[in-house]
């Protein structure tokens, strides 16, 4: 049996992804008003456990997770890469190893992508991309899934990217390749996304990219932009100088269609890539995109063990 790893969006497809995201939409209306912890009622995956793997700083990532599972009638167990033994030299197969005898799943949170992939490689269980150098494919499922619930659909919608060509830009330009929706992504010179995922959109007319980000941005229904200076990266004032006339404020935000959503997939940086005004205004969906997280990696987590 083919083993259903998640390390990027094209590992489940244009057609699995819409069957997640119809399954986590079903299971979040269903446990509306429940306390937190209740498990679903037919709690699909008794007795299942994750292993989460961390060596970068989480919130959403682990809380999100770690609830998923408890709802869905599992457990999950934390290793942080620091007082782990990778945190003293283990190789990534010989955990990848180990952790497949106590684990039914295992997401991993790294900083480079080759880490997520050797971990695959070597696993006998599903392994899952909980954030990597390249890409975040979680965040996008959970993007889509707000998107689809404040705007009523997914296909044909027009979004913007301002910002860095980071992970998350990365894995929405993959989202939007998959999804066939519109994407304008508007980075500074230097900052460009993964060409490889470029390359993903090099044949559709309706994703181009650009340096001006009132061009992105004019008539986008979903405006989507993420901090300025990631984890690990030590070039801030560069980066502030590059990146000033990306802001998102309510002048920036006024430029696209009217109602606009607006996307950030945390921590913020206020007052840099997004103003105070905007991120708490009544167009920022972004409390609600954070809550999705859970549910679209449920449906997430049922689809790596072959429940949907």
């Amino acid at each position: 049996m083919t083993i259903r790893h998640f390390l990027n969006l094209s590992d489940v497809g244009g057609e699995g992804i819409a069957h997640i995201l119809n399954e986590a939409m079903e299971r979040k209306e269903r446990r509306a008003g429940w306390p937190k912890g209740k498990p679903d009622a037919d709690r699909p995956l008794d007795g299942a456990v994750l292993a989460m793997i961390f060596e970068k700083s989480s919130t959403r990532t682990r809380v999100s997770f770690d609830l998923a599972m408890r709802q869905l009638g599992g457990s999950a167990i934390v290793l942080e890469g620091s007082s782990s033994q990778l945190g003293r030299g283990e190789t990534i197969a010989d955990t990848a190893r180990v952790l497949s005898r106590f684990a039914d799943a295992i997401m991993i949170r790294t900083d480079h992508h080759q880490k997520a992939e050797e971990l695959a490689e070597y696993a006998t269980v599903p392994v899952i991309n909980g954030l990597t150098d390249l890409s975040h494919p979680c965040q996008l499922l959970a993007d889509m899934q707000t998107v689809i619930e404040t705007r009523a659909r997914l296909a044909g919608t027009r979004w913007a990217w301002l910002g860095d060509g980071n992970n998350v830009c990365n894995s929405l330009i993959e989202a939007a390749a998959l999804m066939h929706f519109q994407l304008a992504v508007a980075t500074p010179n230097r900052f460009e996304p993964d060409v490889g995922m470029c390359a993903m959109a090099s044949t559709r007319d309706d994703i181009f990219f650009t340096e001006d980000p009132v061009e992105a941005i004019d008539g986008a229904e979903v405006v989507v932009t993420d901090t300025w200076v990631s984890m690990g990266q030590d070039d801030e004032d560069y980066r502030r100088e590059a990146f000033a006339r990306f802001r998102v404020d309510e002048a920036m935000l006024a430029r696209a269609a009217p109602g606009a959503t607006l996307l950030h997939c945390l921590p913020a940086h206020r007052g840099e890539e997004v103003t105070d005004a905007v991120i708490d205004g009544p167009q920022s969906a972004v409390w609600d995109e954070a809550e999705n997280r859970l549910h679209a990696q449920k449906a997430l987590l049922m689809w790596c063990l072959g429940r949907i």
